[in-house]
Formats: C-alpha cells, structure tokens, sequence
C-alpha cells in the first residue's frame, strides 16, 4: 500500500519527476478535436488506466528484452530482408562447399606431379570460392546489423509508447493512447530548463495547438518548475490554451527515469544535459536535441492537423531517426 501511495503522489504532483534523456518533439491537433479527444475518452481506456495506477511498483521496470512484436513490425517494415538473409546463407554455404572441393582437388594435384598443369585452375576457382564466400558474408554481416538495430528502435518506441501520462485528475494514459490525436513533445532537463522552454513558447501557443503539439515537461533535478498563467479576463482565452498545452505530466517515474537515461547512453549524450524528443501522429520519434526545443522549426516544418492536407499527411511528420 506504501508503494501504491508513493505513486499516486508522483503522478498527481504536475512534475515532480527524475530523468535524464535526449530530446524529442512533435505537433498536436486543432483544438476542437483535442478537446473532444479528452472530454469523450472510452470508458475502457479509462478502466484501463485505473487498473495499471493500482499496479505501480517502485520494482516495475520496462523489459530489456526484444518483443515478439517489435520484431513483427520489422519484418512488416522491411518484408524482403530475411529473403534476402536467406540466399546470403544460401550463397555462403554454396561458395564454402565449392571452396571445399577445390581445396581436396589442390591437395591432389600438388601430390601428385602428373597434375600439376591443374594448379592454376583450380587456385583460381578456389579463390573465386573464397572471394563469393566473403561477399556474401559481410552482405549477411550488414544486413543482420539493421535488422538488430531496427528492431531495437522499435522495441524502444515501444517501451516508449508504454509510458504513462497524466491528463488530469481523473485520466492516465500511456503515450500510445495520442496517436493520430497529438504530435508530443518531451522535455528533459532542470526545473529552470523547463520553465524557460515555457516561457519561450509562448508566442507560439497557439500554432502549436493547431498542429497538434503538446508538451511533456521532466524535471531532472526533483524541482517543480514555475509556470505563470496571465488569469486576466481579457487573456482567458490564451491561457486556457496554455495551459491546455503544458497540462500532460508523467506518471511512475522510475520507468521514464530508466527509459530516457537509457536513450541518453545511446546517444553518447551526458546525464546532466538538458534536452528535447519529439513523436510524430503515429507516435514514433520524430527527432531529438541538446538544449532549448526550436518552437519556431516545429511550427514551420508541421502541417496543421485542420486544413487540406488533414488525413494524407497523418503520421508523416518527417524522418525518424
């Protein structure tokens, strides 16, 4: 009951979080559809998230090991690659069982005298042998390298997607729970880092809205971050879309503590380094960076999730990484 206490009160704070992570950052939907999307949430989901509240454990900990689903999505991204492994391996034993005759044949002929006008021919198909035998190894060699490194990217957009948020009071979901609704944008650095990165968007509240942004803040040091609302009447309007912007919050900590601390080693990047990741619609990593996230950029290289290109431009936000 102690470890269920000690996380609600993580997940209620707004963001009193650890973490260390290299930066991502993507865009959020037209404010009608963001708000229905919060307001016209399916019971299950929310049943759903219930349940998972009451299961933290300080113990729980994403999985290292490769799932059986990350590994569907890459032979559903790359279909030919295990063909294409295959006939290496097939190449491979070919070569290597013809580099075994040549060599009993040279041993032959080097025993015996009367066949030494073989030598050259078979030294040649031997090393024909030998050189298809390479080729085709370190083809097989680089081919199995993507493979391990996509399905490790999968497997960690998919730990990622796992990651719970806070919406309000009553709604937790995993990140996965935003796709095709909002582009997610998650900050990861000090108190201070984070309040400034509130300040600097300011100007861009609204654009950022329109492309479907939200901004998941991290504090690393313990600290809360400060954020000031303008309450004045005639700025109403602004704030509750600022709010409406910064309201996300992560929840069990330790998981994104492990999974951003994770990133960070990947990417040769220091523990301490404030920094920025943003997702694409369909919820995978969009980019990342060291430092203030370029408000300006997403604001420019995002379409508008209302307007002409509204559907054929779903979850194509760009290379990912």
């Amino acid at each position: 009951m102690a470890v269920v206490a000690s996380c609600l009160g993580i997940g209620c704070s707004n963001l009193d979080s650890q973490l260390k992570y290299l930066g991502f950052s993507r865009q959020i939907g037209n404010s009608l559809k963001f708000h229905s999307f919060f307001t016209n949430l399916d019971r299950r989901n929310f049943h759903h998230c219930r349940t998972s509240l009451i299961s933290c454990s300080a113990s729980n900990k994403p999985s290292s090991e490769i799932s059986s689903s990350a590994k569907i999505r890459s032979e559903v991204l790359s279909p030919f690659r295990s063909v294409r492994m295959f006939f290496y391996l097939a190449f491979m034993a070919s070569g290597g069982l013809g580099g075994l005759i040549a060599t009993t044949r040279l041993i032959g002929a080097l025993a015996n005298p009367s066949r030494a006008a073989e030598v050259p021919e078979i030294l040649k198909g031997l090393g024909i042998d030998i050189g298809a035998v390479s080729i085709f190894a370190f083809l097989y060699y680089r081919e199995n390298n993507a493979k391990n490194a996509q399905v490790a990217r999968l497997s960690r957009e998919e730990k990622l997607s796992n990651l719970k948020l806070r919406v309000n009071e009553n709604r937790i979901l995993p990140i996965s729970g935003f796709r095709g609704i909002s582009r997610l944008v998650i900050l990861a650095g000090p108190a201070s880092f984070i309040t400034e990165s509130f300040k600097s968007s300011d100007p861009f509240t609204e654009r950022l809205l329109e492309r479907g942004v939200l901004v998941v803040p991290f504090p690393t040091d313990g600290n809360s971050p400060s954020f000031e609302f303008d309450e004045s009447e005639e700025m109403n309007d602004l704030t509750t879309k600022r709010k409406r912007l910064w309201q996300l919050s992560p929840v069990y900590v330790n998981e994104w503590s492990q999974w951003l601390d994770e990133q960070k080693k990947l990417a040769g990047v220091t523990p301490e380094s404030p920094v920025y990741l943003s997702l694409r619609m369909d919820g995978r990593v969009r980019g990342s960076g060291v430092g203030y996230p370029p408000w300006n950029a997403f604001v420019a290289q995002l379409p508008p999730l209302k307007g002409i290109w509204t559907g054929l431009l779903d979850g194509m936000d760009g290379r990912v990484l």
